[in-house]
């Protein structure tokens, strides 16, 4: 059995790990195909690229936070080329967006919580590549307010109105394919914390995200069952969409396991995928 792992995060954006202590589990856990897929930036692509070594694949991916015709969504582009012009000035872009999204949260806080963040703080977060809510939580954490970051980020942030800060989906779609990437619908079903879609709902979502040029579909999740896994395959199969998977690990900022594809942490080798870069990886 080859075991696989398509959706991880790093200190890049919201994960605890560094790209080296990422690498190391990665070896301990006898993963042999991984993606680093950062929300919104493709800093830690190159350092690992310089230490995977050996039978270990490594794909080079990125997460992009985006919102498509209403739909709120996430989008992993795998094997981009992280060089690529087109996709360095929508990233920083999206810097921009992260910089407006982040002094909102910042004023929120301080004008209706009236917690103020000190100087270490603030640089702390300004430091961030990719500033987001989970680690606003963790400060919130580290001062007592809260025994975890699920807790804070619900009780002092989700009142936070910060206006549209997402990448357009089809311009990230089509972003991701001009950086010679695959465009990939992140946690079809919802993500982490969301209420799952049921089917028709998701059904509909499913013909936007593929007039928008989506290729494939995260169908082994780490939050899925059985049943939703097998689901989203079948909908994969009959529209011709490639099958990935990823646990969306972010080390210590989440309970996910790292390398786990279902609730069951069932393990799954790599051949229930039909992502290019898997099968012809030998």
């Amino acid at each position: 059995m080859t075991r696989f792992d398509l959706h991880l995060h790093t200190n890049n954006s919201d994960g605890s790990d560094t790209p080296y202590e990422l690498l190391q589990k990665i070896k301990d856990k006898n993963i042999e195909i991984f993606a680093l897929t950062d929300h919104d930036n493709v800093a830690g692509i190159s350092a690992m690229k310089n230490m995977v070594s050996g039978n270990i694949k490594f794909i080079p991916g990125i997460e992009l936070t985006c919102k498509t015709r209403g739909i709120k969504c996430h989008i992993l582009g795998y094997n981009i080329d992280e060089n690529n012009p087109v996709l360095s000035e929508l990233i920083e872009k999206g810097k921009k967006l992260r910089r407006q999204k982040l002094e909102t949260r910042i004023r929120f806080l301080k004008d209706v919580w009236n917690i103020e963040l000190n100087k270490e703080e603030s640089d702390w977060l300004y430091s961030r590549k990719s500033p987001v809510k989970t680690h606003f939580g963790n400060i919130l954490v580290n001062r007592g307010l809260a025994p975890n970051n699920i807790e804070a980020m619900k009780k002092y942030l989700d009142g936070c109105k910060t206006g549209n800060t997402r990448f357009d989906g089809e311009e990230a779609i089509n972003t991701i394919k001009i950086a010679g990437g695959i465009p990939v619908w992140a946690h079809p079903l919802g993500g982490e914390g969301e209420e799952h879609l049921e089917k028709d709902e998701f059904l509909l979502r499913l013909k936007t995200m593929m007039d928008c040029g989506i290729q494939g579909l995260e169908c082994y999740y780490s939050r899925y069952t059985e049943a939703e896994i097998e689901f989203l395959k079948n909908c994969a199969d009959s529209n011709g969409l490639f099958i990935t998977g990823g646990s969306d690990y972010h080390g210590a900022n989440k309970t996910v396991l790292l390398g786990q594809l279902n609730v069951n942490n069932t393990p799954v080798d790599s051949n229930e995928l039909n992502l290019p870069v898997i099968v012809n990886q030998a």
